[in-house]
């Protein structure tokens, strides 16, 4: 089975009008991302997924603090409407601000709709990841066996601090929290290595692919010191649909070695390819799907 841990929840349920129709320029270098996007796009384009993953993230403006729109005050609601409209292939996850006043009353009424985990950006949404707040959070995703999808890594947005999501913030989290499961986003790109040897450590913490496609040597490094650090099997497919769909970040991973030509650099073995492509996403993260047989 296929697992896509990582996308956006589309901003439209139905085809997007036009006057709407929004693209935002600095995700990639080879194009522009529409990031609007109706539910049928997103699963003719995300075919190639069995099960995925889909969230907001809660901000005051999406598209000016993320780059992806959303309505600020359907953040989990949206979320929450797609996956019930097919449980047997889709997963929710939720997002608050936890230091909101109203952070763990938010996610337990969301927790209690459905939704099985949680997206967190301490970049975007401008929270301190190892404040007094959020670490009551922590606490109450560790006790409810909500994983945490953290943004972890770069962002063009200028705003976004890169501190937040520098990858030992994640080990310091994770020692306060050891049964709560983590995944680190992106590998932490392009802090690979940091990323590999937190994850290598700690039973419950993980980290996604998405995105890293996209930078071939970014790939190909993080890639590598998974390889040397023994942390090949906490590896999870990601695609950050609308930036990328599952089909291209299965094709990106399995192009990893063509940079390599004409040298005489390790390679990343092709069973590492497929284990990733194929990873066990939800038994690692304790989920299941409500709507399988």
């Amino acid at each position: 089975m296929i697992v896509d841990v990582h996308t956006h929840t589309p901003t439209h349920r139905d085809m997007v009008p036009e006057s709407e129709r929004t693209e935002f320029a600095a995700w990639r270098t080879d194009r522009p991302v529409v990031t609007t996007n109706s539910w049928a796009e997103y699963d003719t384009t995300m075919a190639d997924a069995d099960v995925t993953i889909a969230f907001n993230i809660d901000v005051e403006d999406p598209a000016g603090s993320t780059g992806i729109p959303s309505s600020p005050d359907r953040i989990n609601e949206a979320t929450a409407e797609f996956v019930a409209a097919d449980p047997t292939r889709r997963l929710g996850f939720l997002s608050v601000n936890p230091t909101r006043p109203d952070a763990i009353e938010e996610a337990e009424r969301w927790r209690q709709a459905g939704l099985v985990g949680v997206k967190l950006g301490a970049n975007y949404q401008v929270f301190d990841p190892l404040s007094d707040k959020a670490f009551e959070f922590y606490s109450y995703c560790e006790r409810n066996g909500l994983p945490i999808l953290f943004h972890q890594g770069a962002s063009p947005i200028r705003h976004a601090p890169l501190r937040y999501t520098y990858p030992l913030v994640t080990d310091e989290v994770a020692l306060a929290f050891p049964e709560l499961r983590i995944v680190m986003a992106h590998m932490g790109h392009p802090w690979g290595r940091e990323t590999v040897v937190t994850m290598r450590k700690h039973p419950h913490v993980y980290a996604d692919v998405s995105s890293i496609y996209l930078r071939p040597w970014v790939c190909y490094e993080s890639l590598l010191s998974a390889v040397e650090w023994g942390a090949t099997s906490k590896l999870l497919l990601g695609s950050d649909f609308p930036i990328a769909t599952t089909g291209e970040a299965i094709a990106g991973l399995r192009r990893v070695n063509e940079i390599l030509q004409g040298t005489a650099l390790p390679r990343i073995p092709t069973e590492l390819i497929e284990q990733i492509i194929h990873a066990d996403a939800l038994g690692m993260l304790g989920l299941t799907l409500p709507g399988a047989s």
